[in-house]
């Protein structure tokens, strides 16, 4: 599933090819999809301009000029494509939007959704995330007083989207490497160093994956040769039976509360 690297990247892709582009076409295949008749929503995107696209989480919010918002979810196997009618990718689409003579094509959207929402919809929904963790006011005192009031496993806390906003299973498990913690670590039994160390770890590993592209499987357009380039990045998630790249352990796989969890036994502790 897509996670904050991944839409963050999007995001930024987004913003230097569709803002203040008049949409010209618009094809729903899979109404359940979107959360309105098809031709309401077609009706209400034609002509219509994305002034702002918006990352909360895992969420993109593409902001219309007639205020109201398209939220989008890729969930499980969702992935986006901007190209013209020519490099329409071999893969089913369950929305298409034309921007001129470039389509943006929504992908494997099985699970996923673009929903038409106005503005109170859209910040009910957002409202009910936790804080990003990537945001200039998530400081060490505030992620430590965050911190001071959980219990449970790392992994799972990391990954509670009430708690913080964008993590999911990848990440989750590459910030416990990089902090040098087992994922099932319990949060209350945490050192004050350990705090210090997962919050750096958060910082560095969310700020690399962004930058280079999050590990999406295809590129978001032709010649496009950042996005995925995190999927050769990984230190643990998906490496089970791989060796450790600190030398020394193996790589297992659990499972933690109905999760995955990929982790190195031999570098990483419970504090």
């Amino acid at each position: 599933m897509p996670e904050l690297p991944e839409m963050e990247n999007y995001r930024r892709l987004l913003s230097q090819h569709i803002i203040n582009v008049p949409i010209t076409g618009v094809t729903v295949n899979r109404e359940k999809t979107i959360n309105v008749d098809k031709d309401v929503f077609s009706q209400a995107l034609l002509g219509a301009r994305v002034v702002f696209v918006e990352r909360r989480a895992k969420y993109l919010l593409f902001h219309l000029n007639d205020g109201r918002r398209l939220l989008l979810h890729l969930m499980l196997g969702g992935m986006l494509f901007y190209g013209r009618a020519d490099e329409r990718p071999a893969r089913s689409t369950q929305v298409e939007l034309v921007f001129g003579d470039h389509i943006l094509y929504f992908i494997g959207l099985r699970l996923g959704y673009l929903h038409l929402v106005s503005v109170k919809e859209g910040e009910a929904l957002m409202g009910k995330l936790g804080p990003e963790l990537l945001d200039r006011r998530m400081t060490l005192e505030r992620f430590q007083q965050i911190m001071s009031k959980r219990r449970g496993a790392l992994k799972s806390t990391l990954v509670n989207q009430q708690v913080f906003a964008g993590v999911g299973n990848c990440y989750a498990d590459e910030i416990a490497y990089e902090a040098g913690l087992l994922p099932s670590a319990l949060i209350q039994n945490l050192t004050p160093d350990s705090i210090v160390r997962l919050y750096d770890s958060v910082r560095k590993v969310l700020s690399d994956a962004t930058e280079i592209g999050g590990y999406m499987e295809m590129p978001f357009k032709t010649g496009d040769t950042v996005t995925g380039s995190y999927n050769d990045q990984c230190k643990v998630y998906d490496r089970e039976g791989e060796p450790c790249l600190r030398g020394g352990g193996t790589i297992v796989k659990i499972e933690l509360s109905g999760r995955k969890a990929f982790y190195c036994p031999d570098c990483q502790h419970e504090q």
